[in-house]
């Protein structure tokens, strides 16, 4: 069926979950779905009707009536039944911006028959630019997608078509501003308004769940659109986006001072520590302070008591070869301290002294794997990338970050665009009158400062009092490196919290949290500023532990 060149097409070659989705289109029938006055409507012209929405700043490419069947995913990935949906693909605001290039914000909902009344808009990752399958994944979760569990959910691609490690979008100012929040306004107000158009009712309620730049949005969701959701979650968040930037390319710079050089005189940045350095620091860190919260158990809950100094380790006359060199030590401090102002203000950092430092995430981001002066570490390629295209105004893409510079006038060039795309505000006066919050971090993230998430949440509790220690909780995950991974119990249910805070009023005193690297073992996550410590019993139940300071 055509309609204005919008093609709409019907999939119902897979049998709906205990109904044959072909019998019951072609019987007129329709699953039953949670908002009563479209019960009796046909499901397919009822999705079909969605296009009627498309104008010029909205174009629908399709609407299109999915049977149940698998979710799609990477080969390999264990599989995930999704039931019956209207699939939307669309594109807000089309235009073409500077360099001739085609820019736009897409975006896919899905909206199951049988619905829950919730809606979910699923963040989205590194610089974005593809639009995820909106199924409604939830990073951490051994549970099904939202979408299963009966929610509608929405994707974008933040304005932008590329890859998510591609910044090449920041010379265009309208992408700036679409990638840094334009995008999320846009699509929850697409997105809400075809959800009321093909259930009959708006949504009951709302929740915005992501990690990383995911977790940068929904916190970027609570501060620009305080009215729209209900719950949000925000995980390893890349929250003060433009420091965090400058970070990565300070990092270079300082593992450069110790990385042997090539024929050329370039860094090779992954021999600057050896894998034995680093597990020498992992070793002394849990031998510190893994036992602070009462059990030696390879995972340190006590961060804010860990006083680990890699000086400890600095080799000595007698030390033997089981140390590191006086330059390794000044390195790894000021790595793990990140950047400062010329005032001593922290800019991006500190980062907790965890057993992630020796893991391969760490490596990844920090060193990379290049045996020569071209780096690919993630500080080199998505670090660099994004701090010369994205975020310095105006773009430099010849800007050397083992040149010498000034980091206040470094601040002083990437204020402009953390004005619009850092989701660092304090302030949350209207969110905490009625909506949640639950922000986590790994401990171990290689990429992402727990103390400076801290700050922010202490801040944002000074700027907007009770209310927003009443709405909020931080949580954080040791051993876990970023969005998951690392030494860590890694698997725990944000959205059940989340969803059981928003609609029944409990909030999240502690997560119980597993993992496939200690089998067996379950561990509390608390909420900050509580720690989970152990009192006795079977050691590997988060029954033992309680949270305290």
């Amino acid at each position: 069926m055509d309609m204005t060149g919008i093609t709409v097409r019907l999939l119902a070659t897979t049998a709906a979950a205990g109904l044959g989705l072909a019998a019951f289109m072609l019987s007129g029938e329709t699953a039953p779905l949670a908002a009563g006055p479209q019960q009796g409507d046909n499901a397919a012209a009822r999705c079909q009707a969605l296009a009627a929405l498309a104008r010029p700043n909205l174009v629908i490419a399709s609407a299109e009536l999915v049977a149940a069947g698998p979710a799609p995913g990477p080969p390999g990935a264990p599989e995930r039944l999704l039931p019956a949906h209207c699939k939307v693909r669309a594109t807000i605001n089309p235009r073409t911006g500077v360099g001739g290039r085609e820019f736009g914000i897409g975006y896919e909902l899905r909206l199951p028959l049988e619905w829950s009344g919730r809606f979910m808009f699923q963040g989205g990752g590194g610089l974005d630019g593809v639009i995820g399958p909106a199924v409604g994944t939830v990073a951490n979760s051994t549970q099904p997608p939202a979408l299963t569990r009966g929610f509608a959910v929405v994707s974008t691609d933040s304005g932008h078509s590329g890859s998510p490690i591609d910044s090449s979008f920041g010379v265009d100012q309208q992408a700036r501003v679409d990638y840094a929040y334009n995008a999320l306004a846009e699509v929850t107000r697409e997105a809400k308004a075809m959800i009321a158009t093909f259930y009959g009712a708006p949504p009951d309620y709302s929740y915005f769940i992501g990690c990383s730049n995911g977790g940068r949005q929904a916190l970027m969701a609570s501060q620009r659109l305080p009215l729209e959701y209900d719950g949000v979650v925000a995980g390893d968040p890349a929250m003060s986006f433009s420091r965090l930037g400058l970070g990565q390319v300070w990092n270079m710079q300082q593992l450069a001072r110790i990385a042997p050089r090539d024929e050329q005189g370039r860094p090779i940045y992954s021999q600057a520590f050896s894998p034995g350095d680093l597990q020498l620091v992992r070793s002394a860190v849990l031998d510190q302070c893994d036992a602070l919260d009462g059990l030696a158990d390879g995972m340190i809950n006590d961060w804010q008591g860990c006083g680990f100094s890699p000086a400890s380790l600095m080799c000595s006359a007698d030390s033997g070869e089981h140390c590191l060199s006086e330059e390794k030590v000044e390195v790894l401090e000021t790595l793990m301290e990140g950047p400062r102002s010329s005032s001593g203000e922290y800019l991006y950092g500190p980062f907790t002294w965890d057993t992630g430092i020796a893991s391969a995430a760490w490596r990844s981001i920090r060193m990379g794997s290049s045996e020569t002066g071209e780096p690919n570490s993630g500080d080199a390629t998505l670090g660099l990338g994004m701090f010369t295209l994205l975020q310095l105004t105006p773009p430099d893409p010849d800007w050397d970050p083992l040149a010498p510079y000034d980091v206040d006038e470094l601040l002083r060039l990437i204020r402009y665009q953390g004005g619009i795309g850092d989701a660092d505000s304090p302030f949350l006066s209207t969110f905490a009158l009625d909506s949640k919050m639950i922000v986590y971090n790994g401990m171990s993230d290689q990429g992402m400062s727990t103390p400076h998430i801290v700050r922010w949440y202490e801040d944002m509790v000074a700027a907007t009092g009770e209310p927003g220690r009443e709405a909020v909780r931080f949580f954080g995950v040791p051993g876990m490196t970023h969005c998951g991974g690392g030494e860590a119990t890694d698997q725990f249910e944000m959205l059940d919290a989340i969803v059981d805070w928003v609609e029944h009023d409990r909030a999240p005193d502690r997560i119980v949290a597993t993992g496939s690297m200690f089998p067996g073992v379950s561990r509390p996550l608390c909420p900050y500023p509580q720690v989970a410590r152990y009192t006795g019993g079977d050691p590997d139940s988060a029954d033992s532990f309680t949270c305290s300071r």
